[in-house]
């Protein structure tokens, strides 16, 4: 049997629920003989009545209680005749019941969960502009996508090593995809937010998060067409190396804290490098005005994402194989090759064979920094075949500077 205080308590909360979102539906309610039915003595007394309905009579009251509710609202919307097609009244008079019912078993869940239905209701006019005229048709797609990967397969995915070599872990590999689609979409909106009149150099640190080596290819490109916005691109494409490294703490951070530690100095140096040469450029990048608007389409790219975890078992199938037949040194070869289409696929790989006990966390370091610095080859080779000499005289030495400085924080490992 409950308690004297903590009943009390539960019925104040359910009151509470009930005048906060009744509150919120009275002032919607309108006037004349068109005015809603529902008011905030109605919506008190559903909380109520689920608080009761639960006390006296447990779950099988409680049922009773909310199919008389939703009865009553089904009339009510019937017989209204108003104009408005909406159900949101409706709806929010039977959600009082369980959350009043909620209130005397967990009142800080219910008063919560009362909050959230009641800032809802309010946010109608700024969620409806925003559905309907911020988001795009393809914004929205990738949302939805988003959500399904994970609300819907991450949790139907088995946390287990399995494969030659115990070497694939799905559900890592999948949270690799939740990773790579999450920082890209917060890049995309970041330039969607701010647009690109800020400058290039947002952008390309934003684009970066997709593929830094794409990034200054489309720089290097832009510049060669445009050399009036060379030095804006160059700090784009130096940015794009700085969201590499920021990736790749996230990364790490999520798949390997180990690795992580034993890579924070290298990778706080050549981000630090990497800040600071493009922040010479982009002072003047920040200068230039940018007349075309930023793309509205898809916040990131499945494909790319599901092409990196692909590339990413096989580096694991491969680390671990010439792990198990070459020791470390198989592991810092395979890293090496890898580099040269991918920074990030090498350094999970390493991470997860740390997390094996399989290689040390010194030896990941090494072997990631080798995979890095092979992709910094495959950038400077991109950016001079895109943008030509006076693209690449500029962006490849901060690249170097970004590597050199990351290769001199494996001294403090």
């Amino acid at each position: 049997m409950l308690e004297v205080s903590t009943s009390i308590t539960g019925l104040m909360v359910a009151l509470g629920a009930g005048l906060l979102i009744g509150a919120e539906r009275e002032r919607r309610k309108g006037t004349g003989p068109g005015r809603a039915s529902a008011g905030v003595r109605t919506f008190v007394v559903a909380t109520l009545l689920g608080a009761l309905s639960i006390t006296a009579g447990g779950e099988l009251l409680l049922c009773v209680a909310s199919a008389g509710i939703i009865a009553i609202a089904c009339v009510s919307y019937v017989l209204s005749g108003r104009e408005d097609p909406g159900l949101t009244s409706e709806l929010a008079l039977v959600a009082c019941v369980p959350i009043g019912a909620l209130a005397m078993r967990e009142p800080t869940f219910a008063a919560a969960a009362a909050v959230t239905v009641a800032v809802v209701l309010a946010a109608r006019g700024p969620l409806h502009r925003f559905v309907a005229a911020v988001v795009t048709e393809q914004e929205m797609h990738s949302a939805l996508i988003f959500a399904a990967a994970t609300l819907v397969v991450l949790p139907a995915i088995p946390d287990v090593s399995i494969g030659p070599f115990g070497a694939i872990n799905p559900r890592s590999i999948w949270l690799v995809v939740i990773v790579m689609m999450a920082i890209s979409a917060g890049g995309y909106m970041a330039v969607r937010a701010l647009g690109v009149r800020y400058g290039l150099a947002l952008a390309g640190f934003a684009s970066g998060f997709v593929s830094s080596t794409a990034t200054i290819a489309a720089m290097g490109a832009r510049a060669k067409q445009t050399p009036e916005l060379l030095i804006p691109a160059v700090a784009a494409g130096v940015a794009s190396t700085l969201a590499t490294v920021v990736q790749l703490v996230a990364l790490l951070a999520l798949t390997s804290e180990r690795s992580l530690t034993a890579m924070a100095v290298s990778l706080a140096c050549a981000g630090v490098v990497a800040l600071a040469y493009a922040g010479v450029f982009a002072r003047q990048a920040f200068k230039a005005a940018i007349d075309d608007a930023p793309d509205q389409g898809q916040a990131f790219d499945v494909f790319v994402a599901l092409k990196l975890a692909a590339i990413l078992a096989v580096i694991m199938l491969i680390s671990a194989a010439m792990s198990a037949w070459f020791g470390t040194a198989g592991v810092t070869i395979a890293a090496a090759i890898a580099g040269f289409a991918d920074t990030h696929a090498p350094a999970i790989s390493a991470g997860q064979l740390v997390n094996a006990n399989k290689l040390r966390p010194d030896a990941a370091v090494t072997a990631i920094l080798l995979g890095m610095t092979t992709n910094t080859i495959s950038k400077a080779i991109v950016a001079y075949t895109s943008g030509g000499a006076d693209f690449a005289v500029r962006v490849i030495p901060g690249l170097i500077l970004v590597i050199a400085a990351a290769w001199l924080g494996r001294l403090f490992v």
